[in-house]
């Protein structure tokens, strides 16, 4: 059975898409730790990091690093932070945070965006992307 992020990169589940190429898809996180909380996956899906060939794992911390990039130029913040825990969906996925402090990066304080907020900050993001 596909995992949810299968959907969203096959489209049968909405997203608020960010970046994709053709190994790789980010879009915004629907239940954000801050506003521009990113995930960047592969298209191949795997369930944990340390399972993905070498290519393919290099090319997903290339592709986090570029979309990383965009939301520091395009979100208010200190900085951004990558995570991988990888619990709650069995599908690789990198958490691109931007952090104005260390509760941006616990996963215990979450914030709330409008639809048209998200709107927003996704485009803001793609334009950034080079």
């Amino acid at each position: 059975m596909s995992s949810i992020f299968t959907k969203i990169i096959n489209g049968d589940i909405p997203c608020y898409k960010i970046a994709e190429d053709a190994d790789f898809f980010a879009f915004l996180d629907i239940n954000p730790n801050a506003e521009g909380h990113t995930l960047c996956v592969p298209k191949k899906e795997v369930d944990r990091i340390m399972d993905l060939d070498e290519a393919t794992y290099m090319g997903l911390m290339a592709f986090s690093r570029k979309v990383g990039r965009a939301i520091e130029k395009a979100v208010d913040c200190k900085r951004v932070g990558l995570t991988v825990i990888g619990l709650e969906v069995p599908h690789v996925h990198v958490h691109l945070i931007p952090l104005h402090g260390m509760e941006n990066a616990t996963f215990q304080h979450k914030v709330s965006l409008s639809p048209e907020q998200f709107v927003e900050v996704a485009g803001k993001i793609r334009a950034e992307i080079k």
